[in-house]
């Protein structure tokens, strides 16, 4: 039973599932539903598929994830990022508008969900730790500027399509002349009341003596209704006769099951993309999941929602949606109305199917361009230029991982940013770690301290080179250390010891273990000892699994004190 209850974490939390947490998840799934209609639309437009398929990804998944999932607030469905990234791998294969492009839709969230249940059963949630935050921080951002740059052309009623941000501002530019002033007029109208809503209408009401709590579900209820409201205007004042764009007839019902057409061909040409869209949509999502359970002192189990998250999307692409993953607004959303279990998502998939069996026929003559304002006013709050800022002071080299990240995704497409992004961030780990910081040690007076001599007054011997090496110690690096060891005794011809403190030392590879043999066996012929310090006891055990002790003139000590009081037997005074 808990080997069960291990993949199905409803087995856990149901069995103290009570009334009172009925009624939180209840009230939970009737915010986060108001929200998801128009951002499911908005979202499968983005990606390039009919409005309905929005409705779709938003029911079966969700289900899904309540039953596999370990976060109690995660809210599933379609996101920006993943949208715009399923659009740019799928018109790799197929035209939109098309049967193929949809088809190529529902095998792509298939893939996906295979790739994340095949990591979360053989625990490979540690290989997205290979996406470090300033990468993802500078993908997002860019995602949202080419997101929030696509839906422009949909504002002024042009098409201002394009992979890049420069294909999609020239698309704009030589289409200035056919604005479609309607188009634009409700675009912008929407646009403006959807970011004052946004900053201000909850303040607003709250100063008004509205409690903070409808207050929050009026302001989060916002798209809703604009997405209302000028459909009522396009309705009454024939919009679609004067240009304005409308989402048209939506099909009424719930999907239909079955697996789509799958050909080695489609396979091949979407694995990669799959991969990515899996391990960005698992990186948004795990981070969104154990921030949101920190807070309610809870956990969440990264293999275990790699495992959640490929159900969901299985069930997406069984159930003629896209890939899904969860989304911050409305995790964040989920978790402030109070969401008890997962079983609040399972509420909003309801709901979703509710609106897609009765309310599809009234957003016929909805504006594509309330969808585009309602796309632009989500992701711009994923645009952080401030974390640039700060991440450019503390640290150089992360920073040139995140602005290639986000010029690369800017200029390239969305695929070749983050891979450029990744490998980047991996070269230049490899080169700070390839170089590792070594430093002379002394000791801290009256203490059994040993500190940089450069940094602090310490004590020091002339007969003893004290060494520490701030880094694990492996391929990369080892030449290195050997180079620098040589270099440090050749300009100190006093020296008889050498000493190397390894408290910063979590591992050392066959390759690094050479060149200790190395470092030792020149020592030995220049007639100087050469000993460790503070070995870790994981290094120490496959240590003495090799010939280096043996072979080692000198012996290891526990402490660096220990050797210092060992070596110089009270024999040397100390020189400041």
């Amino acid at each position: 039973m808990n080997r069960l209850s291990r993949y199905l974490p409803i087995l856990q939390w149901g069995r103290t599932y009570d009334g009172t947490m009925l009624t939180s998840d209840f009230l939970a799934a009737v915010i986060v539903t108001t929200m998801l209609i128009p951002q499911s639309l908005a979202y499968a437009m983005l990606a390039g598929l009919p409005a309905e398929v929005g409705l779709y990804a938003s029911i079966f998944p969700l289900v899904a994830y309540a039953l596999f999932g370990t976060s109690r607030t995660l809210a599933i469905g379609p996101v920006a990022v993943v949208s715009l990234m399923s659009a740019s791998s799928i018109s790799e294969v197929a035209a939109q508008g098309t049967a193929s492009y949809v088809e190529g839709a529902l095998v792509l969230a298939l893939l996906s969900g295979f790739i994340l249940l095949a990591m979360g059963l053989f625990r490979l949630g540690f290989l997205a730790n290979f996406l470090s935050h300033p990468v993802i921080s500078g993908f997002i951002t860019a995602a949202a500027l080419l997101i929030s740059a696509g839906q422009i052309g949909h504002i002024m009623g042009v098409k201002g399509r394009g992979d890049t941000l420069p294909e999609i501002v020239y698309a704009l530019a030589i289409q200035l002349g056919n604005v479609n002033p309607v188009t634009f007029a409700v675009g912008s109208l929407v646009l403006i009341s959807l970011y004052a809503s946004r900053k201000g209408l909850k303040p607003m009401l709250v100063m008004a003596r509205m409690p903070a709590r409808p207050a929050e579900i009026i302001s989060r209820a916002a798209p809703l209704v604009t997405v209302a409201a000028t459909t009522l205007l396009a309705t009454v004042f024939d919009l679609g006769a004067h240009g304005v764009a409308l989402v048209g007839t939506i099909p009424a019902g719930l999907p239909s099951l079955g697996f789509p057409h799958i050909s080695l061909d489609l396979i091949a040409t979407l694995a990669m993309p799959a991969c990515l869209i899996s391990v960005v949509g698992f990186v948004e999502s795990v981070s969104v999941a154990q921030t949101l359970a920190a807070k309610r002192r809870q956990r969440v189990d990264p293999d275990q929602e790699l495992i959640g998250l490929g159900a969901a999307n299985v069930a997406a692409g069984l159930s003629a949606g896209y890939p899904v993953t969860g989304g911050l607004a409305r995790s964040v959303v989920n978790f402030e109305a109070g969401a008890a279990t997962p079983l609040a998502g399972a509420f909003t998939a309801v709901g979703i199917a509710v609106a897609a069996m009765y309310l599809t026929p009234l957003l016929s003559n909805l504006p594509r361009a309330t969808l585009a304002a309602t796309i632009i006013v989500a992701v711009l709050s994923l645009v952080d230029f401030a974390a640039m800022r700060r991440v450019f002071l503390y640290s150089r080299s992360d920073f040139a991982a995140m602005a290639a990240t986000l010029v690369v995704t800017l200029g390239r497409g969305v695929e070749l940013g983050i891979v450029a992004g990744v490998l980047l961030s991996l070269l230049l780990h490899l080169y700070r770690t390839s170089r590792p910081h070594m430093a002379v040690v002394g000791q801290v007076r009256n203490t059994e301290h040993y500190r940089n001599v450069d940094r602090h007054s310490v004590a020091t011997w002339p007969e003893i080179l004290s060494v520490r090496v701030d880094e694990s110690l492996y391929f990369a690096n080892s030449r290195y250390l050997e180079d620098q060891i040589a270099e440090m005794v050749t300009n100190r011809p006093a020296v008889k010891h050498v000493v190397l403190m390894c408290s910063a030392v979590n591992a050392i590879d066959a390759s690094a273990l050479e060149s200790l043999d190395e470092v030792g066996r020149r020592l030995t012929e220049s007639g100087i000892g050469f000993y460790l310090s503070e070995v870790k006891g994981p290094v120490m055990d496959r240590l003495k699994g090799t010939e280096f002790l043996s072979s080692l003139n000198g012996k290891v000590f526990l402490s660096q004190h220990e050797a210092i009081q060992t070596l110089t037997k009270l024999e040397y005074e100390p020189s400041p």
